[in-house]
């Protein structure tokens, strides 16, 4: 499988709302489907089926990237180490793959040296392999270089689909070599029913919602789609194979309109 910063597989299984049973069982079968990462948050509570599905799948753990990130709850330096090693236990490893700050603290509530600080050092502790960021706008990436240094953090993840391209984060981090994530890569499943994804998608015998994947692939980010239905999971992969041409690109780019969906009161001002 492809990866982007030679440490992030491209495609990943986002874990949102997968919990208990059922959620362990979705994880399971992704697993067998052949994803390889699986991204997961402290506020997700699928921490513990992430770890139980990894388990029954008897998969070795050098093939399997997981990532987990620290609430917005958890960033003073009293909270952040405690929570990333209840996220361990939690998980059953001894360390994840990516560790992430789930959201800028809001309105510098916690000063950002401070868990940004704390990140690293849970780096350098070994609780992890790769460190990373999520729903940082442009100042808070260059804070972040400007603290720890270029190259520090692997990715920003951020909602990326094709109707909220953030064209100014893409063109800021890839100046800077930074790859981002996309979260909510399927526009919350209504790329499903675009017309313009649906007549590329018939084109390459794949669905729309594998279309709207292998473009942001295309763009240099990774996907972690969420899908509880094997069908979906199966197909959703397939876009790794897909390579869609220059005027189909341009179709798919035409689409965006600055659509946010995740957008709560504790958002960062977004340059997008």
């Amino acid at each position: 499988m492809t990866s982007i910063a030679n440490s992030i597989p491209t495609i990943g299984l986002g874990t949102f709302g997968r919990t208990g049973d059922a959620g362990m069982a979705s994880i399971l079968a992704a697993f067998e489907i052949g994803y390889r990462h699986i991204d997961t948050a402290q506020s997700y509570n699928t921490e513990e089926p992430v770890g139980e599905a990894f388990r029954r799948s008897g998969l070795p753990r050098e093939q399997v990237f997981i990532t987990t990130k620290v609430a917005d709850t958890k960033l003073d330096k009293a909270s952040f180490m405690p929570s990333v090693e209840r996220s361990l236990e939690a998980l059953g490893f001894d360390h994840v793959d990516l560790l992430l700050i789930h959201w800028p603290s809001q309105n510098n509530a916690v000063p950002f040296e401070d868990y940004m600080t704390e990140l690293k050092r849970a780096q350098d502790l070994g609780h992890t392999r790769f460190i990373g960021v999520s729903n940082f706008p442009i100042a808070r990436l260059e804070q972040t270089r400007a603290l720890l240094g270029e190259g520090a953090i692997v990715t920003n993840q951020v909602e990326i689909h094709p109707y909220l391209q953030a064209p100014r984060l893409s063109s800021y981090a890839r100046s800077i070599g930074l790859p981002l994530t996309a979260y909510q890569p399927l526009a919350q499943g209504d790329v499903r029913s675009d017309p313009v994804l649906s007549s590329i998608a018939e084109r390459h015998g794949v669905t729309p919602a594998a279309i709207a994947l292998a473009f942001l692939m295309a763009e240099g980010h990774a996907v972690i789609p969420a899908s509880s239905n094997a069908v979906n999971l199966r197909e959703n992969m397939r876009s790794v194979g897909v390579r869609l041409s220059d005027d189909e690109m341009g179709q798919i780019r035409a689409l965006n309109r600055d659509e946010r969906r995740i957008n709560p009161a504790k958002s960062p001002r977004w340059d997008d």
